[in-house]
């Protein structure tokens, strides 16, 4: 599979398209922390971002707590931020937004 990474001088912009997300300090993925009204909102979320990253065969680290989703978006393989990232957080958001958030 190929990776296309993210080039240093596009991170800002790519930041700014992505309400929320941070760099992660050694800029090497992004980060966000979701919040919800309850489980099974959180859960909901989850859910239709685990079908999203089935489908882009690229899968989140995330940690839940009731009603927070931390996720952590990086490429392993290349140890770096890609385009997968990228397209995985857009899906990420959509989900958040379905439900309110």
């Amino acid at each position: 599979m190929t990776y296309e990474r993210v080039a240093a001088e596009d991170l800002d912009q790519v930041l700014a398209e992505l309400p929320g997300w941070e760099l992660r300090q050694d800029g090497k993925a992004i980060t966000k922390t979701f919040k919800f009204r309850n489980f099974v909102q959180a859960f909901g979320f989850m859910t239709e971002s685990a079908l999203a990253a089935e489908r882009l065969n690229h899968h989140p680290e995330w940690f839940n707590v009731y009603n927070r989703v931390d996720v952590t978006l990086t490429t392993h393989a290349v140890s770096a931020l890609t385009s997968h990232d990228l397209e995985l957080a857009k899906a990420m958001d959509r989900a958040a937004r379905s439900r309110g958030n």
